[in-house]
């Protein structure tokens, strides 16, 4: 969830005007980390996969900033202002991820009077592998056994456990511990409790269900592997059969004679010297 769930962010940014106090990396950096709306990533190709010599609608979204400041007073530059400007092609990809009250997003940066910013993106599709501002997550917690049954943990107390250390909200989920109970050395954990926290690109259970699906692929690949190897076992088994080419003479006064080896002669064995 956290390295291989695919999401849209920006790769490439063209600096056409940029007269702000901020240099043009820092700039492009501050806008490869912009959340991004990524929906209907699945539709989206990664450029690598693409037919295409660098980018097109196929495996990326052009966006597009416009900014010039003309009052005496800051003004302030968001996420918001970033524009898609390459064709529609109706999925819900690339819409800056805005979640504030005031509808505003991600602030890139300042201006004062007179200056101006004039900045075209790409965004690709790409996993956090790759570079961190692929990920969808921000933060991954989970817990299992909220009641402690198991005895994976030793709490440390002064007193009393129970009112030196708070319960989990995860305890409301599954039954209390019965007082006496007989203690079972072979139980173990079946029910784990995920805590996702998202940047935006996606929801957090669309995040936990392709996480699955990423899992599943690697296994799926495992087994695919370990059958393929199956298979070449078994084939070379079937070939196990060793063909001898040529005559074997046993016997005679000076040694064995080994019938047509490379170069189609032949191999003697002095048994006198020892020696071929």
């Amino acid at each position: 969830m956290l390295a291989e769930v695919p999401t849209l962010a920006i790769d490439l940014v063209e600096i056409l005007v940029n007269t702000s106090v901020l240099a043009d990396e820092f700039l492009s950096h501050r806008l490869g980390l912009v959340p991004l709306e990524s929906e209907d990533i699945d539709q989206l190709k990664y450029t690598r996969d693409c037919t295409c010599e660098d980018h097109c609608e196929k495996c990326s979204v052009t966006l597009e900033l416009r900014a010039h400041c003309d009052s005496d007073e800051t003004m302030n530059v968001y996420s918001s202002h970033l524009t898609i400007v390459s064709p529609n092609t109706g999925l819900n990809l690339g819409t800056p991820v805005v979640r504030d009250p005031e509808r505003k997003g991600v602030l890139l940066c300042k201006l004062k009077k007179h200056q101006q910013l004039h900045v075209r993106c790409v965004a690709k599709k790409g996993i956090a592998k790759e570079h961190a501002k692929w990920s969808p997550c921000a933060a991954i917690g989970f817990e299992y056994d909220p009641w402690n049954k198991l005895k994976h943990t030793d709490y440390w107390f002064e007193e009393s456990v129970e009112e030196e250390w708070p319960k989990s909200a995860n305890c409301e989920w599954e039954e209390p511990p019965v007082p006496g109970e007989r203690f079972d050395y072979n139980a173990k954990p079946n029910r784990f409790y995920v805590n996702l926290e998202t940047t935006g690109p996606l929801k957090p259970n669309e995040v936990f269900s392709k996480g699955c699906i990423e899992l599943q692929k690697k296994i799926a690949n495992i087994v695919f592997e370990l059958d393929k190897l199956d298979q070449q076992q078994l084939q070379a088994q079937a070939n196990g059969a060793t063909a001898y080419a040529g005559q074997t003479v046993y016997g005679g006064a000076n040694g064995t004679t080994y019938g047509d080896v490379v170069g189609g002669g032949q191999t003697s064995y002095d048994f006198g010297t020892g020696r071929w």
